[in-house]
């Protein structure tokens, strides 16, 4: 990392509460969340986090008809992250740029409709979609990207539960380390509120959210949370060695000081706070800085009763002998959990700190639960600006069966 240094680019996102960076980070900053109540087949009501970005402005009625949610989400970040960074995909790059895409799952929500489908024709599958196939491969979102852009490089998803956004940007750049590829398209997608079995299974486990207010409903940090706000959207970043971006005087949002991926080994939902505390111990180390040197946080709490004690006990555990304090936020309050979109939305909720020295509070901490205090914390509901230069961001994703992600970004500098 130190004579090869990658650096982001490009942006492009929707989430609930934005279409775009700039709309996306003056929302936040504003405190505005537009979480819905949905119906559900089998479920009924639940809230969501819905995102209302329009998929004709890079795919025609056809290819969104034999496509997929998560392939537009795909599509419609990627494809802006490409115009925000002045790329043209042409002749002379297109077998030179990667494509990287974490998600959480895919294909539950193909397969849920087929089922409904066939389900009026006595089951049968003369009526089944020719399209299913090619909708629910493990590569789809990655592959219709490339599909859609005319790219000819490699493409894949990362398989990564809730660590799948920081896996796709931490997989970019490892891939652009290794010189396979000169540009890549990494971050992570989520389609997961257009299938029922995403609910019913938080519901069965105690973990989804409800509130009057729909707004109110995700509540990391809160004594009265009571579970995860399901959200669909996407996050793209391009991705490039420093020395090809110099050359083409792009503008930098940040550079990839350093990250680390491990396993709880333990359980299947329940997460190991020492783990993660080794996770976020080893991106540090490998980042080649300090505890101290960390400027904010970003937690990864979902709003789980337990999920989110653990993370504030691993997040003590690697910073208690800090003689400086990071600040502390996080952002599902605002967007519920993106699932394999959810760090890389994150990411980009607070990269625009670096250039303009505001940090984004935590959202609907009414009462702070106790067993989640930390020194830096940002509790309240309005945004900060830090006193002194805001120079890493810590981005925290950790997701099912254990699997634990800490992804570092840095200020620019030459």
């Amino acid at each position: 990392m130190k004579t090869n240094r990658i650096v982001i680019t490009g942006m492009g996102l929707t989430a609930p509460n934005g279409g775009n960076p700039s709309e996306f980070r003056a929302n936040i900053l504003s405190g505005i969340v537009r979480f819905q109540i949905i119906e559900l087949r089998y479920i009924g009501k639940v809230i969501a986090g819905v995102c209302s970005f329009n998929p004709s402005k890079y795919q025609n009625k056809k290819e969104v008809r034999a496509g997929t949610r998560a392939g537009s989400i795909g599509i419609y970040c990627a494809q802006e992250a490409l115009v925000d960074s002045m790329i043209e995909v042409n002749e002379s790059n297109k077998s030179r740029i990667g494509t990287y895409i974490g998600i959480t799952e895919h294909g539950n929500v193909e397969t849920e409709n087929e089922i409904a489908n066939i389900a009026n024709y006595n089951y049968d599958v003369r009526f089944w979609n020719h399209y299913h196939n090619p909708r629910t491969v493990a590569n789809n979102p990655a592959g219709e990207i490339t599909v859609n852009t005319g790219i000819t490089g490699p493409h894949y998803c990362i398989g990564a539960a809730c660590a799948a956004g920081n896996m796709g940007i931490i997989q970019g750049a490892q891939q652009l380390l290794l010189g396979e590829v000169d540009i890549a398209i990494a971050g992570g997608v989520s389609e997961s509120i257009h299938t029922f079995g995403i609910f019913a299974g938080f519901k069965s486990q105690n973990a989804l959210a409800w509130h009057e207010d729909a707004n109110k409903a995700s509540r990391p940090f809160d004594i009265g949370r009571n579970g995860i706000v399901v959200s669909e959207g996407g996050a793209a970043f391009i991705l490039e060695r420093l020395s090809d971006a110099k050359k083409r005087n792009a503008r930098i949002y940040a550079e990839i000081a350093g990250w680390a991926n491990n396993s709880d080994g333990t359980s299947y939902v329940l997460p190991n706070p020492e783990r993660q505390a080794e996770c976020m111990a080893l991106a540090i180390k490998n980042s080649g800085i300090s505890p101290e040197d960390i400027s904010l946080i970003n937690t990864h709490a979902t709003a789980t009763k337990a999920g989110d004690i653990q993370e504030c006990e691993a997040v003590r555990k690697v910073f208690s002998a800090a003689k400086k304090h990071p600040f502390v936020n996080n952002t599902k309050g605002f967007i519920g959990h993106a699932m394999g979109a959810a760090g890389a939305l994150e990411l980009a909720a607070n990269i625009p700190s670096f250039s303009d020295g505001i940090i984004h509070p935590c959202h609907n901490i009414d009462k702070l639960d106790p067993e989640c205090e930390l020194p830096g914390l940002l509790a309240g509901e309005k945004a900060i600006r830090s006193p002194s230069e805001i120079k890493f961001i810590l981005n925290n994703s950790f997701g099912m069966l254990g699997i634990n992600s800490s992804l570092i970004v840095k200020k620019f500098d030459e």
